[in-house]
């Protein structure tokens, strides 16, 4: 295995076609571990010193890139993945699952052999299934690294059964006649309410505006990260950069033509990821359109064969009403 290293910008753009096909043999493939994601993360933050690692065999195939980036803390240099922290879901490296050892180890000497760039590593939001969890440690301790791991955070999902009754079984008894309940509420308030998921018909930049606003309006937490316009940046690039990927889903809950609920998905290997919501807490309060709009959400999912529901990051107690199961991400520090 051979290892290179780059700092430019233009390697996103170099490695663009060779990208998401290793992302399809790694263990980790995620919408936040594609080109498309990296990229327009890194447009829109850079916050450091970009440090891309690529690690190929002897036929020069791609079977390890490291997206990395290096910052100043407390007089101190820390590597990151590229996407720590914030919005950024899961985030690991991307290895060919055939390779991982050679490859692991090669990324470890690599690292060894630029100490001199960094005093450690901090890498977030890891997947508990991921080898760079489970394996890239004792890789690191064998080349004289310290480490540690420890939880970050949980990630709840659902499991979906094969139909929306079943999932009702799965939930607590009050807690699915409690949906079932909304739901017969929203079925009577007839044509008067609509959903619907951005498809080509629609003005993509109107509707990413619309749900802005009612991401804005959910919660005071919410409207002050959109203060920041590198967080409207990013948000306004990797939408339509996943639309036309083809796996963004957008959707929306209108109230005699007024959107009240939305939800920003990502529909990807099978599995639906709910990245971010929005919610006009002043507009048909008495339809539940939050929760009715969520259960749309599921009962879509499932009818379209789904096997994952996953609510990502963050412990709020509605994703454990609604089903939800905690997995955990971690984070792995390193220094030699």
């Amino acid at each position: 295995m051979k290892v290179n290293s780059f700092d430019s910008v233009d390697i996103f753009d170099t490695l663009r076609d060779e990208w998401n096909d290793l992302l399809k043999r790694s263990i980790t493939d995620t919408p936040f571990s594609t080109y498309e994601w990296h990229s327009n993360w890194w447009n829109a933050y850079h916050p450091g010193e970009l440090w891309v690692l690529t690690i190929r065999d002897d036929d020069k195939a791609l079977m390890g890139l490291a997206p990395l980036f290096i910052i100043e803390n407390d007089g101190k240099r820390e590597v990151h993945i590229v996407g720590c922290v914030d919005v950024t879901d899961y985030i690991d490296l991307l290895i060919d699952k055939a390779h991982q050892d050679a490859v692991y180890n090669a990324l470890a000497d690599a690292l060894v052999a630029h100490q001199d760039h960094f005093d450690s590593l901090d890498w977030c939001n890891i997947p508990a299934t991921s080898p760079t969890y489970t394996n890239f440690p004792s890789v690191l301790e064998a080349k004289g690294f310290s480490t540690t791991t420890k939880v970050q955070e949980v990630c709840p999902l659902i499991e979906l059964p094969d139909s929306f009754d079943g999932y009702i079984e799965l939930l607590d008894k009050k807690q699915g006649k409690e949906v079932q309940r909304k739901l017969r509420r929203a079925k009577g308030a007839g044509d008067s309410l609509n959903w619907y998921i951005v498809g080509d018909e629609h003005d993509l930049d109107a509707e990413i505006d619309k749900f802005l606003d009612l991401m804005a309006a959910s919660h005071p937490e919410k409207a002050k990260f959109l203060e920041d316009e590198q967080h409207v940046t990013f948000f306004k690039s990797i939408v339509p950069a996943a639309m036309k990927a083809g796996w963004l889903q957008l959707n929306f809950l209108e109230v005699t033509g007024d959107p009240v609920a939305a939800y920003v998905n990502f529909d990807y290997n099978n599995e639906i990821l709910v990245y971010n919501s929005g919610l006009e807490p002043n507009k048909a309060r008495a339809l539940s359109p939050g929760i009715v709009l969520l259960s749309y959400n599921i009962e879509h999912a499932i009818e379209n064969g789904r096997t994952i529901f996953n609510f990502l990051r963050g412990d709020e107690s509605y994703k454990y009403k609604m089903g939800g199961q905690d997995t955990e991400i971690f984070n792995l520090q390193a220094s030699l």
